[in-house]
């Protein structure tokens, strides 16, 4: 059977809310994924009937929330355990399947074809999420563009404020590849073609933020991850040139004008703040196509729901960086709570300077800005234990390694205005190699208790929780 959201919704019914039906998209979906996260809950949202600032109801309902559950998520690639994706997102995304195109007549999403002054935006239930922001926007778009030198694809996920029936601003950041793309059309003298899809199954969601080299295909990638062909078919506007999948909910397609800009945002981003109001190009839309009963993806812009797939992504990416320099990381994490600045490698007794190593590399990510190495029996995934790492195995003036001028994310806002490069540091929180091969590491032991007295605890615990005792 093809994977595709409905798939992934019906096999998670259990995780699902259905809202009362009406609810506001300017500020109330968003309002209540922010109860939620600052509840540390999950669940995925399924709004019917949503309502614009004058009342009416879009008949296309809203899911979103969708992947803000690493957990949940993992499970949508196959794994039960959330805190061993790194590898195996780094394994599949490279090793990737070959998609397999088929016929209109096969493709769900172009079921309903409407071009012309029918392609019309506004059917679309596309939510405002934040104060301040100046109107609706998608924000979970895969924008598809191809290199025209060499006709190969890239997609990313891109906003877009819809600012009339048939016309939208589109941001690709400046050093993405979609702007690359773009760029070359427009030295041409051409428009660049681009088609917008949305709502697919998670999988595939994280598949195509894989970070890949330019220029290289995404569906090879999304395929991996995904663990079968992803079925693609030729857009209505741009035919075999652009691509997009046959199993997603809505496509948009259209053109951007060469060298035809409008001010765009201010826009909640990925790092919890309002981003600046920028340049960004436009698209004119020419079609849309959607499924007959089509459903509406939508991001929490800079909440948990946006922050897992592509640090789930980014935590793939780092693992392939880091193991070629450092044989002996197994693990790295991106936390949510650190946006995607932090980054933090597991090895399992590092050869001297093998740490090290692994910081320098994991730096020259241009997202990250702050690496910590600690060793195998920190667990990567509990605050507690990291904190415990950095508090009991740093010196800093050993083990703190900072570095200027390397590239960062524009979207810093620490960044000064202007600036092109980032400081950046790293921290060695491994414990010292042993001092010859086969002899033990020079550490204090870990305060413990004997495994017979943890097991009579562990009984005792059952016994209380049967009586009922108190819990606080």
């Amino acid at each position: 059977m093809t994977q595709d959201m409905r798939t992934f919704l019906a096999a998670h019914g259990d995780a699902l809310w259905e809202l009362p039906a009406g609810l506001a998209r300017r500020h109330e979906l968003t309002a209540l994924q922010h109860a939620l996260d600052a509840r540390g809950e999950f669940p995925i949202l399924l709004a019917r009937a949503t309502r614009d600032a004058s009342g009416a109801a879009n008949p296309i309902p809203v899911v979103t929330n969708l992947t803000a559950s690493r957990v949940l998520t993992a499970r949508a690639l196959g794994l039960d355990d959330h805190r061993k994706s790194a590898e195996w997102f780094a394994r599949r995304s490279a090793g990737g399947i070959e998609p397999r195109i088929v016929g209109r007549a096969e493709a769900p999403v172009q079921s309903v074809v409407l071009e012309g002054e029918g392609a019309d935006l506004r059917r679309i239930p596309a939510l405002t999420q934040h104060d301040l922001e100046p109107g609706p926007y998608l924000t979970a778009a895969h924008a598809t563009t191809f290199d025209p030198d060499t006709g190969i694809d890239n997609t990313a996920i891109q906003r877009c404020w819809v600012q009339g029936p048939r016309r939208m601003t589109w941001f690709p950041y400046p050093a993405t590849h979609n702007m690359r793309n773009l760029r070359k059309f427009w030295a041409r003298g051409e428009p660049c073609p681009v088609a917008f899809w949305i709502g697919h199954h998670p999988a595939v969601l994280l598949g195509t933020q894989a970070k890949l080299r330019y220029p290289e295909s995404h569906w090879r990638a999304a395929g991996g991850v995904l663990g079968e062909s992803l079925r693609l078919v030729p857009s209505i506007t741009h035919g075999e040139r652009i691509l997009v999948p046959a199993d997603a909910e809505i496509v948009i397609e259209g053109w951007a004008p060469r060298e035809a800009f409008a001010a765009d945002g201010p826009f909640g981003e990925y790092t919890g703040y309002l981003g600046p109001q920028v340049p960004a190009p436009l698209c004119e839309v020419s079609c849309i196509t959607m499924r007959g009963d089509a459903l509406y993806h939508d991001y929490g812009s800079g909440l948990t729901d946006m922050l897992v797939p592509d640090n789930m992504a980014m935590e793939g990416k780092l693992f392939e960086l880091v193991k070629a320099v450092a044989p002996s990381l197994v693990n790295v994490h991106v936390p949510t709570a650190g946006r995607r600045f932090h980054a933090w490698l597991q090895l399992d007794e590092p050869a001297r300077g093998e740490a090290r190593d692994a910081i320098v590399a994991a730096l020259a990510y241009r997202r990250t800005k702050w690496v910590v190495a600690v060793d195998g029996d920190v667990d990567l995934f509990s605050a507690d234990s990291r904190e415990w790492a950095l508090a009991t195995r740093v010196q800093w003036s050993r083990d703190a390694i900072l570095i200027d001028d390397l590239s960062g994310s524009a979207l810093d806002p620490s960044l000064p205005r202007g600036a092109v490069t980032a400081a950046k540091m790293g921290v060695d929180a491994t414990l010292p190699p042993a001092p010859r091969a086969g002899a033990p590491r020079a550490v204090p032991p870990v305060a413990t208790v004997p495994p017979d007295a943890s097991a009579r605890a562990g009984a005792l615990r059952a016994r209380a929780d049967g009586a009922g005792w108190p819990r606080a």
